[in-house]
């Protein structure tokens, strides 16, 4: 497991980015809603499997704080992990050359920076796995070139790596539904490589499916006891609700290779094409490993051949067919990049064969990336916490140029603003301690509501159609008698189904009457608006589609 100095470099300075920008970067959506799941520990839950409540809780169980970096901490760390991981697998594949560029990509890349390392998501848990699920499948398949190349007619041996493998694919699944996505792939291995498909007839899959079962249990128990809620939930965000529409999956397209910067994402697409035709064709060019000798040669060609299809296997499907997908239904920025993240392993290896002929142009494209990638980062990260943009804010550079109405980065609040109006302002304290719970008409705004009062110790939830977790961590019943404030936000406040924003709860509440407005500010401005009102008392439960 060594890693080469160059490596380490560049983990440690990855690592250091991405505990800076979890520090400063205000929190998002799912952010703080994802910090709900911690305050309902449970097997599993409607939108996502469990491994998400652990990896946002750890930091905040550590250190007893509820902020930015504390509930990013376990993201942070589990993406060094997951460079770690991928770094050992393309070093067994491909060698320390390759590794090396691999690492450099992967910790460049700026959607793998935001959505796998700093922002905390399913996607954390998912990933580390993913990555350590290809080092041990690289270590099973491959187990080192000297091996192979002695031993290249000799029929492959399944070994206990193989229960390892159904293991990580079932704790890949735990992070996000996606390890599904893993594990097909990785059969589809074994049934295009002939010299590796005996892997699924072993004594050793059994053992492989045993442990998959094993580890995805909670979220089949969670589901069994609720009608299983979450796959028919997720299910039916992949029907298409409308025709193909060609030009939505040009803008899929653009948008990913806008999240992977167009200098990496361009030659993702080209690279993971011309290795698809050529392994089609039956070509596979060689790596520096390359002899003169004719019979290594030869051995060393299907070899690589072989370590392209893994990697590809495990990749193409997944981006191509979310790519496609969203040409009828819109898809999230995250849900195709693992394949992305597959397929860097192959730029890697590609990149490394034109560093031996042209060692300038790759250190330029690379340097290059960088260079233009970090201060776009920090500028962005600047404007979030502080309106660096914002037309007429204090902290704006010559004045700035985006009014905060029209700007989508104010959608992440700084919760400690939100969390000191109820605490330095005397009439929201009395208030908040006089209610039995708290709720608000969006299940996001909840979670930036639970983030803010946590250490004032209130119940909070959500009345709205769409409730997600919500459904299941409370019954509608338990509030009917009780006391509680209305939170929401301008974002959210209005409702088309109502022409009044409180005619939502008409009929629920006895009373209803706004108490206070709660200004989120940034460089000086006024950039979100939180309402409170009172209601008193609950007459009623609220209707629930689910749970």
């Amino acid at each position: 497991m060594k890693i080469h100095k160059w490596a380490i470099a560049i983990l440690f300075w990855g690592f250091l980015f991405r505990v800076m920008s979890a520090i400063y970067l205000n929190v998002g959506f799912d952010e703080s809603y994802y910090y709900l799941y911690t305050q309902n520990l449970n097997w599993s839950y409607f939108d996502h499997p469990p491994l998400v409540a652990l990896t946002t809780g750890v930091g905040v169980w550590l250190t007893g704080a509820v902020t930015p970096f504390t509930i990013r901490i376990g993201g942070v760390l589990l993406y060094t992990g997951t460079l770690i991981f991928a770094y050992l697998a393309s070093k067994r594949l491909f060698g320390t050359r390759t590794a090396t560029l691999t690492l450099a990509i992967l910790t460049t890349i700026p959607i793998f920076q935001i959505a796998f390392g700093i922002l905390t998501l399913p996607d954390n848990a998912l990933m580390f796995f993913w990555a350590a699920c290809l080092w041990v499948a690289a270590d099973e398949f491959f187990p080192s070139d000297q091996a192979q190349t002695k031993s290249q007619t000799k029929p492959y041996r399944p070994t206990y790596r193989i229960a390892i493998i159904g293991l990580l694919v079932g704790l890949a699944f735990l992070g996000k539904y996606h390890g599904v996505l893993l594990g097909g792939g990785l059969v589809l291995f074994c049934l295009l490589s002939r010299h590796h498909r005996s892997a699924l007839f072993s004594g050793w899959t059994l053992f492989a499916i045993a442990l998959f079962a094993i580890a995805i249990s909670p979220v089949i128990i969670w589901n069994s006891q609720h009608e299983w809620a979450s796959f028919r939930f997720q299910s039916n965000r992949a029907i298409p609700s409308q025709g193909y529409n060609f030009e939505r999956l040009l803008v899929t397209i653009l948008l990913a290779l806008g999240y992977l910067f167009p200098t990496f994402g361009i030659p993702l697409w080209w690279t993971s094409f011309r290795t698809f035709g050529e392994l089609l064709s039956g070509r596979a060019n060689t790596n520096h490993e390359e002899t003169n000798d004719k019979d290594k040669k030869h051995l060393f060609r299907d070899l690589l051949r072989e370590k392209q299809l893994l990697i590809l296997s495990v990749s193409m499907p997944i981006f191509f067919s979310f790519t496609f997908m969203g040409g009828f239904i819109q898809i999230l920025p995250s849900w195709h990049m693992p394949g992305f993240f597959g397929a860097t392993f192959l730029l890697g290896e590609r990149a490394a064969q034109v560093q031996l002929k042209r060692p300038i142009f790759i250190r330029n494209w690379l340097w290059g990336s960088g260079v233009v990638i970090l201060p776009l980062l920090l500028i962005g990260l600047l404007h979030v916490h502080f309106g660096i943009a914002q037309k007429g804010g204090d902290q704006a550079i010559a004045g700035g140029f985006w009014e905060a109405k029209d700007d989508p980065s104010t959608q992440m609040i700084d919760t400690e603003q939100l969390r000191q109006a109820f605490v330095n302002t005397p009439m929201l304290k009395a208030e908040l301690q006089k209610a039995d719970f708290v709720f608000s008409n969006n299940f996001f705004v909840a979670g930036q509501v639970g983030m803010a009062i946590e250490p004032l110790g209130k119940k909070v939830t959500c009345f709205d159609e769409d409730l997600r977790g919500f459904a299941y961590w409370s019954k509608a019943e338990n509030f009917v008698g009780k006391t509680a404030l209305y939170i929401t936000s301008e974002l959210f406040l209005k409702d088309e189904r109502f022409p009044q924003p409180l005619d939502k709860y008409k009929g629920y509440f006895q009373t209803l009457e706004k108490i206070a407005d709660i200004p989120i500010k940034r460089s000086g401005q006024a950039v979100q608006i939180f309402f409170v009102y009172r209601a008193s008392p609950m007459l009623k439960p609220y209707p629930r589609p689910y749970g």
